[in-house]
C-alpha cells in the first residue's frame, strides 16, 4: 500500500532559513505569521493530509465518481467527510481577507499547505482548489454586492466554485467560443451553451456551486475581444442569502478520464441559465485570468506534489526490495541479496527526483512570496518588481514542474519494476494523475509560447532582466566564498546559457517567429533549470550559514549540500543541451509538407 508523510522539515527550512519569512513582518498578514504559528499551522496541515485525505486517495481512484440519471453526481466514499474536515479547519480561507471570513495569512503559507493536501489526495483537493481560484476572481473583479453574496459561503466551504472555459470545438483558442449571453431587463443575462472538462462541475459535497462562465453577449465583437465573464450559481440566491430554485445548469455527462478519478470532471449544459456579469463587458478574459493564473500556480504545485508522493514510495520500496549485490561488495551479507537502494542506477533515479522536489518546493514558495509582496507591499517599486517576477515565473513553474512531475512519477514507478505496473502498489495512480497537470490550465506548449512570445518582451523585457540581475547578483555576492564556488560556478554557467539563448531569440525570432515557436519548450525548460539551480544555490548558502552557526540539524543540512552538489553536477549541465536545440532554429522542423508526416 502507498505511503505519504508531509515534508514538514523541508518546508520550514525554505520558509525560515532560505526565504526568511520573518523579514516581511511589514506586509499585511505577515506579522501574525510568527515562526511558532507557522510551525503549528504546517504541522496541523500535515496531520490533515496524512490522516484525513491520504487514506482515501487509492480508494477514491478505484471507485471514481458516478452520475445519476437526474444529473446529480456522487463522489467516492469518504470524500464528503474528508472535505468537511478540511473545511472545518479553515483551510480554504487561510490567505483570504478576514472581512470575507478568511484568516488573512500569507499566500506563501497557503502554498506550503497546498502541497501536502495535493500530495495526499489530488482529486479531492481539486474541489476546494477551484473554489479558491473563483474566490480570487470575485475578490478582484466582483462588485461589493457580489462579494457579499458569494464570498462568505465560498470561503466557509459550504459553497464551492468552478471555472468554465473550454467548449467541444475550442480550448486554447477561446476566441472561438459559442456560449451566448442574452441581456435581461433586470440586469441579469440568460446563458446558453455547453462547456467540457469542467473540474468539480457537479457534486453533492456543498450546498451550492458557483460557476464562473465565459460567454459572448449578443452583438459583442468576434474573437477574444468580445468575451465576458459571468457568475452562474447552481441554485439561485435570494436577497437574504437563502437558496432558491435550481438554475438552468446541469451535468450532461462525466468525462471518462485516464486519472483524477475522484474528481467529477463534467460536461456542463447551460440552458437559459441566469448569470450575472462580473467585471466589465467584453473584458472577461482579464477577469478570468486572475483565476487562471491562480490555477496555474496550483497546477504547478500538483506536479511537485505527485512527484513528492511518488518519490517517497520509491524510496520505501528501494530500501525494502532485495535484488542482486552491490557492485562494490555485499552491503547486507546476512541476507540473500542487497536492497536495491545500493545500486547506482536506482540512486540516480532517486537523487534526480529528490533534487527536483526540493528545488521545486523552494521555487513554489519563492513565487508565492512574490505574489504576497505584489499584493501586500506598500512600496510601489517593490510591488512592481515582485509582480514582474511573478508573471515571468508562472508559465515556468506550471510548465516545468508538471512536465518533470510526470517524468519523475514514471521514474519512481520504474524503481518498482513489475510491481510499479500493478495497481495495488499505487504507482500507476500517480503516473495517471500526474499526466493531466501537463494539459489543463493551458497545455505546457502554450505555457512555453506565453513565456517566449509574451513574457520576455513585456515592458521592454523588464521582468527577465530583473531575474537575470537577481541571479547574477547572487553569484557575484558569493564569488569570494570558497564553500560556494561549486554552486555559483554551475549556476553562472547555466545563467550564461540562458542569457545567450534569450539574445538568440532577440536576433532570430522577430523576423522569423517560427524560431521562437520551435525553441519555446526548450527555452522554458532552460529557464526552469536555471531557476531551480538558483533555488539550490540559495539553499546551499542557507545550509552553510546554519552549519557555521552550530545548528543542531547537522546531518539534515549536510544532506542538503550533497543534493545541491548532485543538481549542479548532474542536472544543471542540461542547459547546454537546451541551448544547442534552441539555436538549431525552425528550418528543419518546418521543412516537411503536412502530407509528409
Amino acid at each position: 500500500m502507498p505511503v505519504y508523510k508531509a515534508p514538514v522539515n523541508d518546508t520550514l527550512f525554505v520558509l525560515n532559513d532560505v526565504l526568511g519569512l520573518e523579514r516581511y513582518g511589514n506586509l499585511q498578514g505577515f506579522a501574525d505569521a510568527t515562526p511558532d504559528m507557522i510551525e503549528a499551522i504546517i504541522g496541523e496541515a500535515a496531520k490533515v493530509a496524512e490522516e484525513a485525505l491520504f487514506p482515501i486517495n487509492l480508494s477514491g481512484d478505484r471507485e471514481g465518481c458516478t452520475r445519476n440519471d437526474d444529473g446529480t453526481v456522487l463522489v467516492p466514499n469518504g470524500f464528503k467527510q474528508a472535505y468537511d474536515q478540511y473545511v472545518q479547519g479553515g483551510w480554504i480561507g487561510l490567505a483570504v481577507p478576514e472581512e470575507f471570513g478568511g484568516q488573512g495569512l500569507p499566500y506563501t503559507l497557503h502554498a506550503a499547505v497546498g502541497e501536502y493536501m495535493s500530495s495526499a489526495n489530488m482529486s479531492l483537493m481539486m474541489y476546494p482548489g477551484l473554489t479558491q481560484g473563483a474566490i480570487a476572481a470575485i475578490l478582484v473583479h466582483g462588485t461589493d454586492e457580489q462579494k457579499a453574496t458569494y464570498l462568505p459561503n465560498m470561503v466557509g466551504g459550504s459553497w464551492s466554485g468552478t471555472m468554465n472555459l473550454t467548449e467541444p470545438h475550442c480550448g486554447t483558442d477561446l476566441g472561438l467560443l459559442r456560449t451566448k449571453a442574452v441581456p435581461q431587463d433586470d440586469g441579469s443575462y440568460k446563458i446558453s451553451g455547453q462547456k467540457i472538462f469542467i473540474s468539480a462541475g457537479e457534486h453533492s459535497m456543498t450546498d451550492n456551486i458557483v460557476h464562473l462562465v465565459l460567454a459572448r453577449i449578443e452583438g459583442a465583437p468576434e474573437g477574444t475581444k468580445g468575451i465576458s465573464l459571468f457568475i452562474v450559481p447552481k441554485f439561485m440566491v435570494g436577497d437574504d442569502g437563502s437558496l432558491g430554485a435550481r438554475n438552468g445548469v446541469s451535468c450532461g455527462a462525466l468525462e471518462e478520464k485516464m486519472g483524477i478519478h475522484g474528481n467529477s470532471t463534467c460536461v456542463m449544459n447551460y440552458d437559459d441559465a441566469t448569470g450575472y456579469l462580473i467585471g466589465a463587458e467584453n473584458k472577461g478574459l482579464s477577469a478570468m485570468f486572475v483565476m487562471m493564473n491562480e490555477a496555474r500556480l496550483g497546477v504547478g504545485l500538483q506536479g511537485l506534489s505527485i512527484a513528492e508522493t511518488a518519490y517517497q514510495n520509491a524510496v520505501a520500496y528501494a530500501n525494502e526490495r532485495i535484488q542482486g549485490r552491490s557492485l562494490s561488495g555485499a552491503k547486507a551479507p546476512d541476507r540473500k541479496a542487497d536492497p536495491i537502494i545500493v545500486h547506482p542506477d536506482i540512486r540516480r533515479s532517486l537523487m534526480t527526483i529528490k533534487a527536483f522536489n526540493e528545488a521545486g518546493r523552494a521555487f513554489v514558495l519563492w513565487t508565492a512570496l512574490k505574489s504576497d509582496i505584489a499584493h501586500r507591499s506598500q512600496d510601489e517599486a517593490e510591488r512592481q518588481n515582485a509582480d514582474d517576477l511573478l508573471g515571468l515565473a508562472t508559465p515556468i513553474l506550471k510548465g516545468v514542474l508538471t512536465d518533470k512531475g510526470f517524468d519523475h512519477a514514471v521514474m519512481a514507478q520504474q524503481v518498482f519494476g513489475g510491481h510499479g505496473y500493478i495497481e495495488e502498489w499505487g504507482m500507476s495512480q500517480y503516473v495517471r494523475d500526474a499526466r493531466i497537470a501537463m494539459i489543463y490550465e493551458g497545455a505546457n506548449g502554450i505555457q512555453a509560447l506565453d513565456l517566449v512570445g509574451r513574457k520576455l518582451a513585456l515592458n521592454g523585457g523588464r521582468a527577465v532582466m530583473a531575474m537575470f540581475k537577481e541571479i547574477g547578483d547572487f553569484c557575484e555576492e558569493n564569488r569570494g566564498d570558497e564553500a560556494m564556488v561549486l554552486y555559483t560556478k554551475g549556476l553562472k554557467k547555466g545563467l550564461n546559457d540562458l542569457q545567450a539563448s534569450t539574445m538568440w531569440f532577440m536576433q532570430n525570432a522577430m523576423a522569423k517567429p517560427d524560431n521562437a515557436g520551435a525553441g519555446s519548450t526548450d527555452y522554458m525548460h532552460l529557464f526552469g533549470l536555471v531557476t531551480l539551480g538558483y533555488m539550490w544555490a540559495k539553499m546551499a548558502k542557507a545550509a552553510q550559514t546554519a552549519l557555521a552557526a552550530g545548528d543542531p540539524r547537522e546531518e539534515y543540512l549536510k544532506t542538503k549540500l550533497v543534493t545541491a552538489k548532485f543538481y549542479m553536477e548532474r542536472i544543471m549541465p542540461e542547459t547546454a543541451l537546451r541551448k544547442v536545440r534552441i539555436e538549431a532554429g525552425a528550418d528543419t522542423m518546418m521543412e516537411l509538407a503536412a502530407e509528409a508526416f
